[in-house]
């Protein structure tokens, strides 16, 4: 079946809303407005903005899209029914609404009775009321409504009929799409199946449903792709997964098994490609760590470790592969560890540009050099670029940028100052450098001092930074003379990478992985610059 052939299921983006629930996740404006285009260049076409005139964060952000559009994406108000015992027409949230300027609005309502007495204090037919007067009011002021039947399954399992006549309600008042909620997220997978089939049942043709699920019981993806089997056509869903309490369907897995697995149309293939992209995107963009072991999008959705993997997947994907990892943006990635086989050295030297086969005589060496460095704690896994560093010598192909004489780290204690002073000494071109330098942290004198004695050879220096700072303790029964692991992340303008340092001094491993990761920094500059003058001649003898 071709892609325009296909049935279109509608993806609903409420990550700018229901996401931004979730505990610890706050964005600003800004943030808000860069996630916005970011899902419109990947091709959702409802995005939720959130609740204009809940907070003025809000109200800012639908006026900034006012005067700058979004490309192809509809971006949606959110807002409850009126009160109880009011009009809508004098409702001041249906005012800030409309000042919005969207076309499309989201209102939700109560669909459990409990909800209704308890929560709202008031009857069940001022609650019909109340769905009934806020559409069609909305309606009247040209706007197109989204009902989200809120709590729907929790209030069709005390009440069907009267969650049912919610239902109903808001059909007969003007709502294009009833979306069928489980908002505390604890319905299983086969009572969404036979509820969704029940109320398309109950409702006029051709009326369109939608689902917006929790994953309060880890069945939010489930219990959507359920929905869609069952006859729903919007999916709603927030990116990673983020929301209240344990977070909403994630859009980064309903996608990709609608679309490649289930054979829905839900965005163009090549913006299929950009969901990994989009996923760490926005992760960074709220300040949270991306789940490296995420369906699909994450760094081990298609990494392979066990030595048996690698040889199969040499030879063939499909063995421990259930899609091209490309399809969605990602790669497949060859994991070096204690596990391992000739086959990952020898994909992950493909991997790295070098040519190598297993009857090298670096080849077992590397492979038992791997064990043997993992049996005292390096753990190569999460620090591949040190992992090439060590290739790279095993081959003789590893450039030396310079060499470390030594170095000393005094610490200031006194009076509750924690300054560092380290001296280090090295050797550039033949230059020997002595360079002292000052921080808030012994590791970061050092990493100071160090960059003060490379800058003038190798000015790119600068634009190193040290992103990220992992430290484990090997063998806690030890005490303080235990061996530690130290993971540092570095990163430039276009890169990460990560380098590992081990020993009983916790200073000595910093000093390995902060001296790897500088070097390795170096090492992708100069093979950046190798690549644009091959290049440049290239194009000059063409």
């Amino acid at each position: 079946m071709s892609a325009n052939q296909a049935p279109k299921i509608w993806i609903y983006d409420t990550t700018l809303r229901d996401g931004t629930q979730r505990e610890g996740l706050s964005v600003s404006i800004e943030d808000k407005l860069r996630i916005a285009r970011r899902l419109d260049r990947l091709g959702v076409p409802f995005i939720e903005g959130g609740w204009p005139g809940a907070n003025p964060k809000d109200v800012r952000f639908f006026w900034q899209l006012q005067e700058e559009p979004l490309e192809q994406a509809e971006i949606v108000a959110f807002c409850s029914t009126r009160r109880p015992q009011s009009k809508a027409v004098d409702e001041p949230m249906l005012q800030a609404i409309l000042a919005s300027g969207t076309r499309w609005v989201t209102i939700f309502g109560k669909s459990w009775d409990l909800h209704v007495t308890e929560g709202l204090k008031t009857t069940l037919a001022e609650n019909l009321a109340m769905i009934r007067d806020t559409i069609q009011y909305l309606q009247s002021q040209g706007r197109r409504v989204i009902y989200d039947a809120e709590h729907w399954f929790d209030g069709y399992k005390q009440n069907p009929e009267y969650a049912l006549e919610t239902l109903s309600v808001a059909v007969a008042s003007g709502a294009e799409w009833i979306v069928l909620c489980d908002t505390n997220g604890g319905t299983l997978p086969h009572e969404v199946s036979q509820n969704v089939a029940i109320s398309a049942t109950f409702l006029p043709p051709n009326t369109q449903l939608g689902i917006h699920t929790h994953n309060d019981g880890d069945l939010a993806v489930a219990n959507a792709l359920v929905a869609v089997a069952a006859g729903v056509n919007m999916v709603q869903g927030t990116m990673n997964g983020y929301g209240e309490r344990c977070g909403n369907a994630n859009l980064c897995s309903l996608i990709p098994n609608l679309q490649l697995k289930l054979g829905y149309a839900c965005i163009d293939t090549e913006q299929l490609s950009q969901l990994a992209e989009t996923s760490r995107f926005v992760s960074e963009v709220v300040n949270l760590a991306p789940d490296e072991h995420a369906p699909f999008v994450g760094r081990s959705a298609f990494a392979h470790k066990g030595g048996v993997h690698v040889s199969a997947v040499e030879k063939n994907p499909l063995t421990y592969e259930h899609i091209e990892p490309e399809k969605v943006g990602n790669r497949r990635r060859i994991v070096i560890s204690e596990q391992s086989g000739v086959s990952n050295v020898l994909a992950k030297a493909r991997s790295f540009g070098m040519e190598l086969d297993k009857n090298h005589p670096a080849s077992r060496w590397i492979l038992e050099r791997l064990k043997e460095l993992e049996s005292e704690g390096y753990q190569f896994e999460a620090a591949e670029a040190s992992f090439e560093l060590l290739m790279r010598e095993a081959l003789g192909s590893r450039q030396h940028f310079f060499e470390i004489k030594g170095f000393q780290v005094h610490c200031d204690l006194a009076k509750g100052n924690s300054h560092a002073l380290a001296t280090i000494k090295i050797t550039v071109n033949g230059q020997h450098i002595l360079e002292a330098a000052e921080a808030m942290g012994p590791v970061a004198a050092l990493d100071k001092a160090l960059r003060k004695a490379l800058v003038n050879f190798y000015p790119q220096i600068a634009a190193f930074e040290l992103a990220d700072y992992k430290v484990r303790i090997l063998n806690g029964h030890t005490g303080t003379a235990s061996t530690t692991r130290v993971l540092v992340e570095s990163r430039n303008c276009h890169q990460r990478w990560t380098t590992v340092g081990v020993s009983n001094n916790i200073l000595e491993a910093s000093y390995q992985a902060v001296v790897e990761g500088l070097e390795y920094g170096l090492l992708l500059n100069l093979l950046a610059t190798k690549c644009e003058v091959g290049s440049i001649q290239g194009m000059e003898n063409g």
